[in-house]
């Protein structure tokens, strides 16, 4: 799994660490602006969590160790804050990645993608509705927005590649119709998304929710996996699928 690093200063010393019992990185040592970058040198694949938006989701950075190349992934706004984050980490993104079209996950997509000059990957064409009306989800939130669309619609089976690093594609629908989970194998790590959460599920209470298949595609396509399986979700703590598995209300 990749390591997830605290990194102090004063653009980014919000941020949330998602960690899960097998991380070196205790929780208790979260707040600590003595956690440097050194402290994850051996590890080869890195991340980051900056919280954005009013509703804190968990844009994430995830980046190769040795060649600093990686993506964005949900940049639902705070541009800016995103921006002084890349810099202080010195990884270099070289996409940006959506997991679904709602305006906290995708809202700062168009703005990030003309700061960076890197495309866009994601999510499913299930979304596309969504990413076109961004900005009519901006107003509705308070968000500033830019409709979107990416550069590479994303499906399953497929293969996202990030610094090098292979992701299997699952089209998890339910929260949205083009959700997609990333899951990375080797590390045994996954970008969930809105679709599971630690103790909870992503909301269905949308027109085009739907709460069937989106436990469907949980007890399919997730629970399989090992219990060692670690998940970043959209908002809130990370959390593993062993843990969700035994305690997780909508799954037992």
């Amino acid at each position: 799994m990749p390591r997830f690093i605290y990194c102090p200063g004063p653009s980014i010393k919000q941020h949330q660490l998602a960690t899960d019992p097998t991380c070196r990185l205790q929780r208790d040592r979260i707040a600590s602006p003595e956690i440097k970058l050194a402290d994850a040198e051996k590890w080869s694949l890195k991340a980051a969590i900056i919280p954005v938006t009013p509703l804190q989701q968990n844009c994430s950075l995830i980046w190769d160790a040795a060649t600093g190349s990686g993506a964005v992934v949900d940049p639902g706004g705070d541009v800016t804050k995103i921006l002084e984050a890349i810099a202080q980490l010195g990884m270099k993104p070289d996409k940006i990645v959506l997991t679904h079209g709602h305006i906290d996950h995708a809202g700062g997509a168009a703005e990030l993608k003309q700061q960076l000059g890197v495309p866009i990957e994601g999510p499913h064409l299930a979304d596309k509705f969504l990413l076109e009306g961004l900005e009519a989800q901006g107003r509705e939130y308070g968000i500033a927005a830019r409709n979107v669309l990416p550069d590479l619609w994303l499906t399953e089976p497929g293969t996202l590649n990030i610094g090098g690093h292979d992701f299997e594609i699952l089209h998890c629908p339910g929260h949205s119709p083009g959700s997609l989970v990333f899951v990375n194998h080797a590390h045994k790590f996954i970008l969930m998304g809105d679709v599971l959460f630690q103790g909870s599920i992503g909301r269905t209470d949308f027109p085009y929710g739907d709460h069937d298949a989106l436990i469907t595609a949980i007890k399919t396509k997730l629970l399989k996996l090992d219990d060692a399986y670690t998940f970043v979700p959209g908002h809130g703590p990370g959390s593993s699928i062993g843990m969700e598995r035994q305690s997780n209300p909508f799954l037992v």
